[in-house]
């Protein structure tokens, strides 16, 4: 039986992950998670899966809870310090890491050097910190497997092949919900109609970058470190069914694809059982009901976070984790009602001018530029104009 520790167990991928565990009892157990402020639903999970450690953001809400799950004996903490105690704890197997954003940087090389394997669904993690953390899974002699659909895509297609034969790699795009808008349309976008994916049921934040595409560029760095291969060797194409999740090209010509219908609890699963693989729990690909398969270039010009994760990947060093901060400021702003859907790239793009990039050689390097980066991009949002 393989034992986990989930961090971020409240959020869309937690959820689906427990899911994946209920149906698989013999196999996996739960022995700790970590969430934000969902005390509620992670009340529910507690009783359900019984870990014997939990860890929420703040010391009140883990006093709250300690109250509700008297009796149970569940150790409950706190904070970052929390967050890593769970990501480290003795007796783990494996920790499914899928908080949102550069917090969870911190947890999963905490994990890392804890020797534990990662299933990482937290692609920020690699985009802020990529050198760092393949260096230390390296050293710890650890196994780090994509859950992110398109990750994991990639990591199937190529088993089997040798890594001198890859020509490309090229990342799928569903194109999110805008792709038939205009550039003045855009302008216009609500935070509602963003936030309604045609394809995946995803959080709120990784919603909003879909949409951008800011969500595809993330990827392209993560894959950058998860592969190593080089910015040339990388591209991306709309394909807005989400049947291919990704597909890899030899330098003979072939091309070989991972195809699946658009549910994450497919790579969720192939992760948590690799090398194996989980009997299927999830509706089967049916390609005559899908009927057609299409491609298109990403427009650029009209989502523009696409070509400024290029731009961070090639600047390096401190600059990806410069982008990603900017990036969940002003995704948080624009839901927030503060600023409009074009003011994303925007102060994307106006915190990365201002960013003189450094060689980060420790965490604590990349949370410096990312808390410069918060406050550089919270100052532009400030002075954005309000919606009205």
């Amino acid at each position: 039986m393989k034992t986990l520790s989930i961090l971020g167990c409240t959020g869309s991928i937690g959820v689906s992950t427990l899911d994946v565990v209920k149906r698989f009892t013999g196999k996996f157990r739960v022995k700790a998670m970590a969430c934000g402020t969902n005390i509620n639903l992670l009340e529910e999970q507690v009783r359900a899966f019984k870990p014997e450690v939990v860890s929420v953001g703040s010391a009140k809400d883990a006093r709250e809870l300690s109250k509700r799950l008297g009796g149970l004996g569940v150790k409950v903490l706190s904070g970052p310090e929390g967050m890593s105690e769970v990501a480290s704890l003795s007796g783990v197997d494996m920790v499914l890491s899928a908080i949102v954003g550069s917090a969870g940087l911190v947890p999963t090389m905490a994990a890392i050097e804890a020797g534990k394997d990662v299933a990482l669904a937290n692609k920020e993690t690699l985009v802020c910190a990529g050198e760092l953390v393949i260096s230390a899974a390296k050293r710890r002699g650890i196994k780090l497997l994509p859950v992110d659909s398109e990750h994991s895509a990639i990591f199937q297609s190529m088993k089997g092949h040798r890594k001198a034969d890859l020509a490309r790699i090229t990342l799928t795009a569903s194109g999110g919900p805008f792709q038939g808008l205009s550039s003045k349309q855009l302008e216009n976008v609500k935070p509602a109609d963003a936030l309604k994916h045609p394809n995946w049921e995803m959080g709120r934040k990784i919603t909003i970058d879909s949409a951008t595409l800011m969500n595809k560029g993330l990827e392209v760095i993560e894959a950058k470190w998860l592969f190593d291969v080089g910015m040339h060797e990388i591209s991306v194409v709309v394909h807005p069914q989400s049947i291919i999740h990704s597909m890899v090209e030899f330098k003979d010509g072939s091309v070989i694809a991972q195809l699946g219908v658009p549910d994450m609890r497919g790579p969720i699963s192939y992760a948590l059982g690799y090398p194996g693989r989980l009997k299927k729990d999830i509706p089967g690909l049916d390609l005559v009901k899908v009927g057609t398969l299409t491609f298109k270039e990403p427009d650029m010009g009209r989502f523009p976070c696409l070509a400024y994760a290029f731009d961070a990947m090639k600047a390096g060093g401190t600059m990806p984790a410069v982008l990603n901060a900017a990036n969940e400021v002003a995704v948080a702003a624009f839901l927030d009602g503060h600023i409009g859907f074009m003011d994303i790239p925007k102060t994307i793009k106006a915190t990365m001018d201002a960013h003189r990039p450094s060689t980060p050689t420790s965490v604590e390097d990349v949370m410096k530029a990312d808390r410069w980066a918060r406050r550089e991009a919270g100052e532009r949002v400030s002075k954005t104009p309000p919606r009205t």
